[in-house]
């Protein structure tokens, strides 16, 4: 009879399993959801839609935050990137004794997202609006100069 022995490499792990399971979920369906070891506490990292149009003059970005508040989000541009973060709150009301939440499909918690741009924006021009749940930001494109592509002679 044949005995064979299976070496148990680190990588495979119930713990990579469980990270490359949780960033399937993420990239599949925007939202990922992890329970803390020591408390089983659900973090919930939310990913909204977003649409980044350009044309020769500017780049415009579309964002869903449907329920953030206004105050709730910040935008940090850089010459070449964006970053753009909010915050969903769950409202704490005062709870009825009687009274069960059976299923909550809203969606609470922050979000983060960084954008990198091809080409430099100009942040003193750029603007953003928000309304009915959409941020709408334009960013107009500083204008370089691409540079001739010149031989050089080895001397």
């Amino acid at each position: 009879m044949r005995s064979d022995l299976m070496i148990r490499e680190p990588e495979l792990s119930f713990d990579s399993i469980h990270q490359e399971l949780n960033n399937f979920l993420r990239d599949t369906f925007m939202e990922s959801v992890f329970a803390h070891p020591l408390n089983l506490k659900k973090i919930s990292t939310w990913r909204p839609a977003i649409e980044l149009k350009q044309n020769e003059k500017e780049y415009k970005v579309k964002v869903q935050l449907p329920g953030v508040n206004k105050e709730d989000i910040h935008i940090d541009l850089n010459n070449d990137y964006m970053t753009i973060s909010a915050e969903v709150k769950e409202e704490k009301a005062e709870k009825d004794e009687d009274e069960k939440v059976h299923t909550s499909e809203f969606r609470y918690g922050k979000y983060v997202r960084t954008i990198s741009f091809e080409d430099p924006i100009k942040t003193e021009e750029s603007k953003a609006e928000y309304q009915n749940g959409v941020l709408n930001i334009v960013m107009p494109k500083q204008k370089i100069e691409k540079s001739k592509t010149k031989r050089l002679d080895i001397k």
